[in-house]
């Protein structure tokens, strides 16, 4: 759910982990595995230009088209955009680098452009490297719920409860984003979910003319690369998964939401410790780790009664939760860190508060229509508002930070269809060719989960775990262990015998 970079915009789409639509029906369900196909291999991908001016002058774009609903391959098709950036050596070629997005929701276009500034050349001296925007996402046939501007809030799409810990206010907002997603989403809306989109890879793979694909999954790209491997494991080459989602099949994306709560108590330490340190200057808030930890907690309180005016936010305030909402922001990035410690000292009437770095209204439409239709399309979620209340009663109490949030309820409790298909459940059965590498405190893809998927690939995996904090692991925050390791597995094809724990470097 996963999904954090450094654009506020970007910031948002990492957050936005599901939403939904109105009372529960009866849905078909499909076969489990990849279904039977007479359809003949796409097309070869006819290469030009890309339309994003900002994108790297040397990534072509193209249009591949891939079927509405895969179980009826000549029927109705929607477009899936995507790119590549060849291999700087082509005498050294190994093959493709499947860039897959994290999100769920997020684009992924422009992943060549982005990798060639991080990857090693060694990396990019043997890959193509292979973008794409998932269905329903950027230029893929994008779905739109047509929501009020209102309903774009952070605080909203993030279920956070009232001060008081009522949830009746979240119990609305999670029908009225599912009714305009049923009234607005669409054919392609209803058939976004993991499963889709790993059928989806396999056709860029099929049009790629490759027999075997390379991929590197960062957030949730690591569940829907799992699942890629899961389904087509004869078709997989070395499989990266960064930054992990745990696998849970009864729950996906509802556990994800709820390891909110457990990877803010990771990470946040990291935050207080350097916002009590001397090196903080002018936005140290206080004496001891600790000390900032109660000064969080406090201020939250405050501002959950009495607000600050916030002209440029949505809604134009500073409350309780959205500093909470900020805090978790914050912890996917040490660089991050000083805006965090500037909001709580304007809540301390310390300072000023800072410009408010709210994503327009159209940049959010796209992403949030696909993050709610991957979330509710890929599991049931429970119906019950009395045990939405009572779960956030609890979570309050033995995660403050996260206030509730977390075990929330979603629009997914109002979807007016239950998945097509049920999750794939993640196994051994397959080449041992994943590499995952995981950061200790990841406050949005925790290493608790991380442990789990580690044990459903069984001997499929190993392990790198980096003593870090943030999210995203690879190429990201200068572990030279853990780079390292993942550049020889590309590269070479060579995994640690056993997993792995990479020491911090400062």
């Amino acid at each position: 759910m996963r999904i954090a970079h450094a654009t506020a915009a970007t910031a948002a789409a990492a957050l936005l982990t599901l939403l939904g639509t109105a009372p529960p029906a009866t849905a078909t369900t499909r076969p489990a595995g990849p279904p039977a196909t007479t359809a003949r291999p796409p097309a070869p991908i006819a290469w030009g230009s890309c339309p994003d001016s900002t994108a790297d002058t040397r990534q072509q774009c193209a249009t591949l088209a891939v079927p509405l609903d895969h179980a009826d391959p000549t029927g109705p098709q929607l477009d899936l955009a995507v790119s590549r950036i060849t291999a700087a050596r082509p005498d050294q070629r190994r093959g493709a680098l499947l860039i897959v997005p994290g999100g769920p929701g997020n684009p992924g276009l422009n992943g060549p452009t982005n990798a060639v500034r991080r990857l090693p050349r060694s990396v990019l001296d043997r890959y193509d490297l292979i973008g794409f925007d998932p269905r329903g996402v950027g230029r893929s046939s994008p779905v739109d719920c047509g929501l009020a501007h209102d309903d774009l809030s952070m605080t909203t799409l993030l279920p956070w409860p009232a001060p008081d810990g009522s949830v009746t206010g979240n119990l609305a907002a999670a029908r009225r984003i599912a009714d305009a997603c049923t009234r607005n989403g669409g054919p392609v809306l209803r058939s976004i979910s993991t499963r889709n989109e790993a059928r989806d890879m396999d056709r860029i793979r099929q049009a790629l003319g490759e027999r075997r694909i390379s991929a590197w999954g960062v957030s949730y790209g690591t569940y829907a690369g799992a699942v890629y491997a899961t389904m087509y494991p004869d078709r997989t080459d070395r499989i990266v998964l960064d930054s992990n989602d745990d696998p849970d099949p009864s729950r996906v994306e509802r556990g994800w939401l709820a390891a909110y709560a457990t990877g803010a108590e990771d990470r946040f330490p990291d935050f207080a410790a350097w916002a009590a340190a001397p090196a903080a200057g002018d936005q140290r808030l206080a004496d001891t780790p600790q000390q900032v930890r109660d000064l969080f907690l406090r201020l939250a309180a405050r501002l959950d009664t009495a607000p600050l005016p916030w002209p440029g936010a949505n809604p134009a305030r500073l409350d309780g939760n959205a500093l909470r909402a900020a805090m978790l922001d914050t912890l996917y990035d040490d660089a991050r860190f000083p805006r965090l410690a500037r909001l709580m000292l304007a809540a301390d009437g310390r300072a000023e508060l800072p410009p408010a770095a709210t994503p327009p209204d159209a940049a959010m439409q796209n992403t949030v229509a696909a993050s709610a239709a991957t979330m509710c399309n890929d599991v049931r979620w429970p119906r019950s508002a009395d045990g939405y209340a009572r779960a956030v009663a609890a979570d309050r109490t033995a995660h403050p930070l996260t206030a509730g949030m977390p075990v929330n309820v979603m629009p997914c409790a109002f979807w007016p269809t239950d998945p097509a298909e049920p999750p794939t459940r993640i196994t051994p059965d397959g080449p041992s060719n994943i590499l995952m590498v995981q950061n200790l405190r990841d406050p949005a893809t925790p290493y608790a989960g991380a442990l789990r998927l580690r044990a459903a690939l069984g001997d499929r995996a190993r392990l790198v775990s980096v003593d870090s904090g943030g999210h995203d692991a690879y190429a990201a925050h200068g572990n030279a262990c853990g780079d390292r390791l993942v550049t020889r597995f590309l590269v070479d094809g060579r995994r640690p015998a056993h997993d792995t724990l990479c020491p911090a470097e400062h």
